[in-house]
């Protein structure tokens, strides 16, 4: 016998995932911390793709995540070096700081 989760637990862990990472992106100044929010956030709204797709017996959702983790690995590539070498430019910069970094 196979033990199955509801769909709607996924959702609800889901949602959590999003609103931690949301808050955490509203809330903290790290440029670093931030930028995990942020992909924290995009694999809240994958786990949701895939449980809608399972549900509703579509590969769409799972199309939706392809690009969705392709677009996230070129926002690390991109995002993640101008982080660093801020990183390197100013030890404590914060997203307030990056303002003055205009040039």
């Amino acid at each position: 016998m196979v033990a199955s989760v509801a769909p709607e637990a996924y959702l609800v862990l889901g949602a959590m995932i999003f609103t931690l990472g949301a808050v955490g992106l509203l809330i903290r100044r790290n440029a670093l911390v931030m930028f995990m929010c942020v992909e924290l956030m995009l694999n809240a709204v994958n786990l949701t793709f895939v449980v809608m797709a399972r549900e509703l017996h579509d590969l769409g959702g799972q199309v939706a995540v392809f690009f969705v983790l392709v677009v996230a690995a070129a926002e690390v590539v991109v995002g993640l070096g101008i982080i660093v070498s801020i990183f390197r430019r100013r030890p404590g910069a914060t997203a307030d700081d990056l303002s003055v970094l205009k040039g």
